[in-house]
């Protein structure tokens, strides 16, 4: 047979392979058989095969899968794709690594109606399950012209004839009591909920227990189905309602207690987006978790007899005290402010009611002011619903002062339960201001979480610059950096994305005034149609300059002004949106003027590109200053 790999003459390149336009309305999956092969075990910069869907409409490519494993055989991969109205193209992309001698390469790729975990192990790929190989029990495929002794069953599933296949998995070899084998499926990609069923048969001289497992990304099992005592010499269906909101495996474990144990057969694994017991399932949805207090405190509550611990809070663009995490300008909630900080105060905001169950990720944002103690100041809890239990899940240790702050806690309860933030105040030397903004739920861990793979279009400048380059010609330039920039009095304390991550930002000590920086994004896709660009930017200091932001299109010598703002804006990170429009191809170019005196450090982080129009509007796109604003909190 035939295979593509990646010509290695050229260095440093990246090898494209796209698809012809692809469309498909149903749910579909793309299986991958490939292979990295590579003489170094470790490289910094290793080789790598990456998969992308190139979606109608969309300026960036979304990755779907990416591995670097090398392998001294052929591997499969599984990917969802979801169902979907637009065009797409499946793109591969090959990068040679610092290995000389190390090849990629891909034998098939194949495009199937229907979910990758579903099987009737007709093809010799077997949709992609595994065996996890034990020396005496495993699962083998049975049925088809192979007459070997232990494939005891006449017929299979699927085609109902000698011919079909199956897996299969029998005692003969047992050596111990309880051995166990393990037949894994590909991982979900996507979320997907409903029904998963399948054919067995079963026959046992002793007993045998067959049960089918989740598994997530932690390794955490969830028991979804389990066989009753009763043998089935015919084929039996099996249904169990399914979730998988988060990636998870499906494992079909049989264990058995002695030789003459009997055997157990497996065929036609499928999945139904409807679940099998007519319930409805209550699908939670947990943006509802989750809130930026700009309108309210949205599924949030305080209990009357606690007292207004909490307060929705707006803070005008100033020099002292940082606004919202959210815009710069927006709400946030404080506790202990001047009405409550009396000693002994103790300030509660209740989340609303999360299943049991689920495995959640909790972020939020936090910023001190004024604790001669840290510690303790703001806590979370998790109440249990149905008997009052309380568990400290996070309490605040140490952090900056006045710098917003993200934290993030896994959890997952058997129980419905509440999420609680807590902030107390012991004595009166010990209180000072707590604030909380943009708290969010997602499901899944959040180690979990971090592993997925990148919003396309979005830039947080943590690992590196993105899409982004420098266009120095003796200009000056832009400097990635984490923590507080050298001079003080300018520039942020911490970056937007978590408040200990990185960003970008000009030097001003290294620059004259009037020097330009550049900042350019590489080739992005015209689209017809508009297109919002959302960032944040830094501006605080007395001698800072300008922060522009140009569109430049292919074929274009000008390039056209969107955005600029003039001089010192505010010691918070504020929130730039842009709408524009280019049906070419085009590059967005963020330009800062050093200003009169080193104090004019600027600053960009969280940079993101959709599609479509903004879904809320700036005021004003070019302005100047702003004037003395009064340092006052608005209540």
């Amino acid at each position: 047979g035939h295979y593509i790999s990646v010509d290695t003459s050229y260095k440093g390149e990246k090898a494209v392979l796209s698809s012809p336009e692809l469309y498909s309305e149903e749910w579909s999956c793309v299986r991958l058989i490939y292979q990295i092969a590579t003489t170094s075990e470790t490289s910094p910069d290793p080789t790598r095969l990456n998969l992308y869907l190139r979606q109608e409409g969309e300026s960036f490519d979304r990755l779907l899968w990416s591995t670097t494993e090398p392998s001294d055989s052929w591997l499969i991969a599984s990917l969802d794709l979801m169902n979907s109205t637009k065009k797409y193209k499946i793109v591969l992309e090959g990068e040679m690594g610092q290995d000389k001698s190390s090849s990629i390469a891909v034998f098939e790729i194949k495009i199937t109606p229907g979910y990758c975990i579903e099987c009737d192990f007709e093809e010799n790929h077997l949709c992609g399950f595994m065996n996890r190989w034990n020396p005496n029990v495993n699962w083998f495929v049975g049925g088809g012209n192979i007459r070997n002794s232990h494939s005891v069953l006449p017929r299979d599933h699927t085609l109902n004839s000698e011919l079909g296949h199956y897996m299969y998995v029998d005692s003969i070899y047992i050596k111990h009591f309880q051995e166990v084998a393990q037949l894994i499926s590909p991982k979900t990609t996507a979320p997907m909920s409903g029904c998963l069923s399948f054919h067995y048969q079963l026959k046992q001289e002793s007993s045998i227990v067959f049960t089918v497992y989740l598994r997530d990304t932690s390794g955490f099992y969830e028991e979804i189905w389990k066989t009753d005592s009763a043998p089935s010499t015919d084929w039996a269906l099996a249904e169990v309602d399914f979730n998988a909101l988060y990636p998870k495996e499906v494992i079909f474990e049989v264990a058995f207690n002695s030789a003459k144990g009997g055997y157990v057969a497996l065929d036609d694994i499928s999945f139904s987006p409807v679940y099998c017991s007519n319930q409805t399932g209550t699908t939670f949805n947990p943006t509802e978790a989750g809130c930026n207090f700009e309108e309210d405190l949205c599924n949030f509550y305080q209990e009357q007899k606690d007292g207004p611990g909490w307060t929705r809070v707006k803070v005008k663009r100033n020099m002292y005290r940082a606004g919202d995490h959210t815009t710069g300008f927006g709400y946030y909630l404080l506790a202990n402010t001047k009405f409550t900080s009396e000693p002994g105060y103790i300030g509660r905001l209740y989340g609303p009611t999360l299943p049991g169950n689920l495995q959640f990720c909790l972020r939020f944002y936090y910023a001190l002011y004024g604790f001669f103690k840290m510690s303790g100041t703001l806590a979370v809890y998790i109440f249990e619903e149905n008997h009052v239990v309380q568990e400290k899940i996070w309490s605040v240790l140490d952090s900056p002062r006045g710098v917003w702050t993200q934290a993030e806690i896994s959890f997952k309860k058997p129980m419905p339960c509440k999420v609680v933030f807590v902030s107390w105040c012991k004595s009166f030397w010990d209180c000072g201001l707590v604030a909380l903004d943009d708290v969010s739920l997602s499901l899944g861990s959040c180690q979990a979480a971090d592993l997925l793979l990148p919003n396309p279009g979005e830039c947080t400048f943590e690992k590196d610059e993105c899409m982004f380059t420098q266009k120095k010609k003796g200009r000056g330039s832009w400097h990635r950096m984490r923590g507080p920039t050298p001079t003080s009095y300018t520039g942020p304390k911490g970056d937007h994305t978590t408040g200990v991550g990185y960003y970008m930002y000009i030097e001003a000590s290294d620059m004259v005034y009037g020097q330009r920086a550049y900042l350019v994004s590489r080739s992005l896709r015209g689209m017809p149609g508009k297109q919002c660009l959302t960032f944040f930017y830094h501006m605080y200091g007395a001698g800072t300059g300008l922060l522009s932001v140009y569109l430049k299109k292919e074929g274009d010598d000008e390039e056209i002004p969107l955005w600029r703002r003039t001089g010192e804006q505010s010691i918070s990170w504020l929130r730039g949106l842009i709408e524009y429009e280019s049906d070419r191809n085009y590059q967005i170019v963020f330009e800062a003027i050093r200003g009169v005196s080193v104090r004019s450090d600027t600053a960009v982080d969280d940079i993101l590109f959709q599609a479509g129009p903004c879904l809320e509007v700036e005021e004003i796109q070019f302005s100047p200053g702003y004037p003395d604003s009064l340092n006052e909190i608005e209540y």
